[in-house]
């Protein structure tokens, strides 16, 4: 009988996008991706690893989208934190399906359907082996939820972020768009700034520098990718210093 790798992170922050959830839908949230990602979710839990989530609302609302097209920043932010909340509720179910216990805790109070932000408190759920879902970003307009994953990270002192996408790490190039991209194994925080690299937003990306954080950014759509990750597997792009 092989003893079950050791992780190499002992608190995660996992960052999700809405498109995530979307699958191969055009809008919207597929059950079978939520449940494939719970699956992956409840792998790195039940091998003692604490995990938060952030998770972006873009399957559903697009602030940014909505306020080039006319709408008040401002309002179309707040609509798209909002559509976050709808995903960690979708999340949350999923997970708890895996019998895995979540809190879905936000940062704008709606205490009928999740937990108000308290640091603490996240970080005590954490410590007894629940998964803790971070909806309504940072809680402020024009910050994205690439900002509020740091941030979130850096709150409950997280090891890593595990960025997941839908490519097997960080290019040079779009790889949908350019065949021949190159792409880094490693590759430090100042040169994803200077190449304008689309890994986070820059605000994500200098928080990270600051803190010394790491990121991984990996393929999500590779059923077990998390647990790769979590247990130091070369997989993806490493962004470090």
């Amino acid at each position: 009988m092989t003893a079950s790798p050791v992780p190499a992170y002992k608190r995660v922050l996992l960052k999700l996008s809405g498109e995530a959830l979307m699958g191969e839908q055009s809008y919207g949230i597929d059950p079978a991706v939520a449940t494939q990602i719970a699956k992956d979710i409840a792998e790195i839990q039940s091998m003692g690893v604490e995990t938060a989530i952030v998770i972006g609302g873009g399957n559903i609302f697009r602030g940014v989208a909505a306020s080039a097209r006319g709408m008040d920043r401002a309002t179309a932010d707040y609509m798209g934190m909002l559509a976050t909340v709808i995903n960690a509720l979708a999340l949350q179910d999923a997970l708890e399906q895996q019998r895995v216990v979540t809190r879905v805790v936000t940062a704008i109070e709606m205490r009928a359907v999740a937990e108000p932000f308290i640091r603490r408190r996240a970080i005590r759920h954490l410590e007894k082996g629940r998964v803790v879902v971070f909806g309504a970003g940072t809680g402020n307009p024009f910050f994205s939820t690439d900002t509020a994953a740091a941030l979130r990270a850096m709150e409950i002192k997280a090891d890593v972020i595990l960025k997941a996408t839908k490519v097997d790490g960080i290019y040079d190039a779009d790889p949908m768009i350019e065949p021949g991209a190159t792409r880094f194994d490693r590759i430090s925080y100042l040169q994803v700034l200077e190449q304008g690299l689309q890994v986070m937003d820059a605000t994500a990306i200098s928080l990270c520098m600051d803190n010394r954080l790491p990121i991984v950014v990996f393929n999500l759509r590779t059923p077990g990718n998390i647990k790769r990750a979590i247990v130091g597997e070369p997989i993806g792009s490493l962004v470090t210093v």
